[in-house]
């Protein structure tokens, strides 16, 4: 199979990549996705480092596996604890989700302070702080985490007035800070834009972490001149859990049926 008609690959921890996943395929309609989704052992964020290298490297040897192109880490705690780790030992390039929001964030804030929500892994690595830094030492950031979110959306609970009032507690701090800002570092958080866009007011621009990444991998593709040439692309999503839940938030996301949808034991990885 030539390089160009290889699939692209999305990993995430559950649900949450399926943003990645919408974006990609409307930007690049004719590229074929492999999704894997490690919905048994979610959420991520809440695990240790160790756990994380060893569950990210065992969806890395999955998705070797599957005649792709590139693998995009749509997990931002696998980003920030795994991926220089990860880069190491695979042949193929990876993209992860922070460093392109970390530019977009640098890029659009107008006074210099940028707000960062995450989970407890993600915001604890300090990751996004240090990139932000690397491009802009003068700005300032403010980060949060918001452990609450992830459950709540992998529930279903993404527009329901408990959603609401939890990101309330979680973002009103940042707005006291004056953040002009506000980078959703967690690929689940573009399920709740409407939500954060009315807590922090329409003066305060959203970074989707998505849409960024999704930029980054038609960028690439062209670069290397590997984009695929027309076809209608048959997607794969493997699941280590599939359930009811998972298969309704997927066609909400996606806004169609998640065929070829397929379950596997990443332990055996």
């Amino acid at each position: 199979m030539k390089l160009r008609d290889r699939g692209i690959g999305v990993f995430d921890s559950g649900v949450g990549g399926l943003t990645v996943v919408r974006e990609i395929m409307r930007l690049l309609p004719e590229e074929r996705i492999v999704y894997l989704g490690d919905t048994a052992r979610l959420p991520y964020g809440s695990k240790s480092p160790k756990v994380v290298d060893k569950f990210s490297s065992q969806a890395l040897r999955f998705l070797l596996k599957q005649d792709l192109k590139l693998i995009v880490i749509a997990c931002n705690t696998v980003s920030a604890l795994s991926l220089r780790k990860l880069r190491k030992s695979s042949p193929l390039p990876l993209i992860g989700v922070l460093e392109s929001g970390a530019k977009r964030g640098v890029e659009v804030t107008r006074n210099g302070i940028i707000g960062v929500i995450g989970t407890k892994a993600t915001i604890r690595s300090r990751a996004y702080p240090k990139l932000i830094r690397s491009l802009a030492p003068q700005v300032k950031v403010i980060s949060r985490s918001c452990p609450l979110l992830v459950p709540l959306v992998e529930e279903g609970w993404s527009k329901s007035k408990i959603t609401y009032q939890v990101a309330s507690i979680y973002l009103k701090p940042l707005l006291r800070q004056d953040i002009d800002t506000l980078i959703l570092g967690c690929t689940h958080y573009p399920l709740l834009k409407g939500i954060f866009q009315d807590i922090v007011g329409e003066k305060v621009v959203l970074v989707d972490s998505a849409q960024e990444v999704a930029k980054k991998v038609k960028e690439l593709l062209r670069r290397r001149n590997i984009r695929k040439r027309g076809g209608s692309p048959e997607h794969t999503f493997y699941i280590s859990d599939i359930s009811r839940r998972f298969v309704h938030m997927g066609r909400q996301i996606l806004g169609r049926e998640l065929n070829n949808l397929r379950e596997v034991n990443l332990e055996e990885w």
